[in-house]
């Protein structure tokens, strides 16, 4: 952030400080204190964000030095319409394609069969659950990101039985350490490519801050499925204390040695096998059995036909996502659309071909002609489940606008300047909060990287952070140390992004109820967030 006057530069900076933390207030008081409607709140904090932008920013000289020159009535235009643009292509198009999936199991009544098929692994339904948001969810979230890893798994624990809040409340809590590598590890990636030199980190960087933010994590690796497993049973604390360490250690040691070795791409999804193989291997030797006159054995070609949707979005999803990279490649280069967004100087691209909402809209539709409903039927489920979706569409436009908003009228950066301004050699300990609240405002562990990247390393430098790594002795290691940090923080941020609970309220159809779920996940956020600063701390 650069001050027009530096006589007033701790007028300004304070100023511009209070200023730009008043959208993250205003939407808390709205959703929590006045309980209003997800829709209704981000709408009326976007027009807030725009006024404080067009009035606040350039006479307090928070405008970056590229953008000074700009009309703010033209930055501020074009920074909504970016973020409209990225609200829909692709997000809102993969939330509507994940539930159109699920709508789909419920038309041809196959969620029946998943659900038996689920219940008859084990009757203790906490172990159903984590398999569900922590396991499945995982690797949803390691192959596509973007929202699949909460509505789909909420979607099937409602399909299962559970109550919506409790359904929206753990697919949020679980959906958390593997952001950090969703969709194929972009997020850890866009971090070291972000920080390097050259613009294009080395394998052994990204390897190291993989790692790096593993570590940094490794407490939560057994706290979440803990709390996980005591919101589903509070009466067995030993018994869960047991699994959630058994899942827990095998997912952090697992995905550790992917993320040292292998880099970025794959320690959610390797993980989240390793996660799912536990569970299922203590639900058979150790947890309580269905009764044998209800348990219930499918043949082969059931299980194909009732898993078939989630096959073959699965399979698409691999398929054209960088494990595969000859057909990744060919993807992201044909049927690509650009939009030139003058002031902001950017262009807006969307691959129509590449992108994980057309994966998920074949896998569906394919898995729903299998189970035997008409093209014609697909159609309208589709058409019902895009009108059921419009106050999410209105939430999540909001959302993504105001963040978009936030970011060039030079918001975020005064909050997180603010932040290094106030802590000081106790720094490390906020890193992650930077993180947080990067993907608290945009919604996206990777958007939050690209913000603040950067930062975590002036930051390292300024504090002297430049030697060798505390695990690893590598040169440079201390630096990735705070950087890695910040992604810590964002998976954490991304429990209570409004975006984030705007996909679990239209999963749930909960429309109107995002306070109370906000309410419900701030205080795991808050000890997940203060859990990563100590972590980071301590590790210095």
């Amino acid at each position: 952030m650069k001050f027009s006057n530096r006589k007033h530069y701790k007028t300004e900076w304070l100023m511009a400080s209070i200023v730009s933390i008043i959208p993250i207030v205003l939407l808390f008081i709205l959703m929590l204190g006045f309980k209003m409607a997800g829709h209704k709140s981000a709408l009326l904090t976007l027009v807030v964000t725009v006024l404080l932008a067009l009035f606040a920013a350039s006479p307090l000289g928070m405008i970056a030095p590229e953008h000074a020159e700009d009309s703010v009535i033209a930055l501020t235009g074009w920074a909504v319409v970016e973020g409209i643009l990225k609200a829909v292509f692709p997000i809102l198009i993969i939330i509507l394609m994940a539930i159109y999936s699920y709508n789909i199991l419920v038309e041809s009544k196959q969620i029946e069969v998943i659900k038996r098929q689920f219940t008859s692994i084990t009757d203790d339904k906490g172990l159903l659950v984590l398999l569900l948001v922590w396991g499945f969810g995982g690797l949803l979230e390691g192959m596509a990101g973007f929202g699949t890893a909460v509505a789909i798994p909420a979607a099937i624990l409602i399909g299962l039985g559970f109550k919506p809040m409790f359904s929206a409340l753990v697919s949020l809590i679980g959906n958390t350490v593997a952001t950090g590598f969703g969709a194929v590890g972009v997020p850890v990636t866009t971090l070291c490519n972000e920080v390097a030199e050259s613009g294009s980190a080395s394998a052994a960087q990204i390897c190291e801050t993989s790692a790096f933010a593993i570590i940094q994590l490794a407490p939560l690796f057994i706290i979440l499925p803990f709390i996980i497993l005591t919101l589903t049973d509070k009466h067995n604390l030993i018994k869960n204390l047991i699994i959630a360490l058994w899942v827990g250690v095998i997912s952090v040691v697992v995905q550790f040695v992917c993320g040292y070795y292998l880099g970025s791409e794959t320690p959610a999804i390797i993980g989240s096998l390793a996660a799912i193989i536990a569970i299922i291997a203590y639900a058979k030797v150790f947890a309580r059995k269905s009764k044998v006159q209800d348990k219930e054995t499918f043949t082969l070609a059931e299980s194909l036909k009732a898993w078939s949707v989630y096959l073959f979005i699965l399979i698409f999803i691999l398929v054209s996502g960088a494990l595969c990279p000859s057909v990744n490649a060919f993807l992201k280069s044909h049927l690509v659309s650009a939009v030139h967004l003058p002031v902001l100087d950017s262009t807006f691209k969307f691959g129509w071909i590449s992108n994980a909402g057309l994966m998920l809209f074949l896998g569906a539709t394919i898995g729903g002609l299998i189970q035997g409903l008409s093209l014609k039927r697909l159609m309208v489920i589709l058409a019902r489940t895009t009108a059921n979706l419009r106050k999410t569409v209105v939430t999540i436009c909001s959302l993504i606008a105001l963040a978009s908003v936030m970011n060039y009228s030079g918001m975020i950066t005064a909050i997180a300047s603010g932040l290094v301004a106030v802590t000081g050699d106790f720094y490390p300990l906020v890193a992650p909060m930077i993180g947080a609240i990067g993907t608290f405002v945009t919604g996206s562990d990777t958007s939050s990287n690209i913000l603040f990247a950067k930062l975590q390393a002036h930051v390292a430098n300024q504090l002297g952070m430049t030697g060798q790594s505390t695990f690893f002795g590598m040169e440079g290691g201390q630096e990735n140390w705070l950087v890695a940090a910040n992604t810590t923080g964002a998976t954490g941020g991304k429990m209570i992004s409004p975006q984030s609970i705007a996909i679990a309220t239209a999963a749930c159809d909960m429309e109107g109820k995002d306070g109370e779920i906000l309410r419900s996940a701030i205080p795991y956020a808050l000890l997940y967030i203060v859990l990563g600063g100590l972590m980071v701390y301590f590790g210095c």
